[in-house]
């Protein structure tokens, strides 16, 4: 299950009500921060967008490809480990505003994660290391390490344990040299 905060509101639905969660000042600060991520193409110039202007904690050699759209509201609650890809037009929220409640979670992906392209990533999940995403995946509950996820919602496709995929590693750093 997904480790969200809820909190209820009174009045109208929880959107028309934002920005009592959140500034506007940030939320227009972010919005702008994020668009130039989205469409920037060099790597290190938008890990450091995330880490410096929205707080995010990024990992090294971490690649965020075109379109991925994080958080706009709370984007310091999503941390991504080492060498993970997150795929095109990937979404990962860390807020929901439902009618009579909101609900923060943080997002938590780890080290060597492939997230395929045109994924959503809800509030409070936790991704563990060496885990895929398969493609056009909606992530709504913790996915384990060593485990290939897919589908709307998720299913578990395969598992490998981590003797396994560290054989799998060493193909590739064969196949390299």
């Amino acid at each position: 299950m997904r480790n969200v905060e809820r909190y209820p509101v009174q009045g109208p639905n929880a959107l028309w009500q934002m920005y009592r969660t959140v500034s506007r000042f940030k939320a227009v600060r972010n919005f702008i921060a994020i668009q130039l991520a989205r469409y920037c193409p060099e790597l290190t110039v938008k890990n450091w967008i995330y880490r410096r202007i929205l707080g995010m904690k990024v990992g090294k050699q971490t690649a965020f490809a075109l379109m991925v759209m994080v958080d706009v509201f709370f984007p310091e609650r999503i941390e991504v480990g080492d060498n993970t890809i997150i795929g095109y037009n990937t979404t990962i929220l860390t807020h929901e505003y439902l009618i009579k409640e909101y609900r923060l979670g943080d997002v938590k992906i780890g080290s060597n994660v492939m997230i395929g392209a045109n994924s959503t990533i809800l509030p409070g999940v936790t991704i563990g290391d060496h885990a895929v995403i398969a493609a056009g995946s909606i992530v709504h509950k913790d996915v384990p390490a060593y485990t290939f996820v897919g589908g709307n919602p998720i299913r578990e496709i395969r598992r490998t344990d981590a003797g396994e995929q560290k054989d799998d590693d060493k193909s590739v750093h064969l196949l390299k040299s």
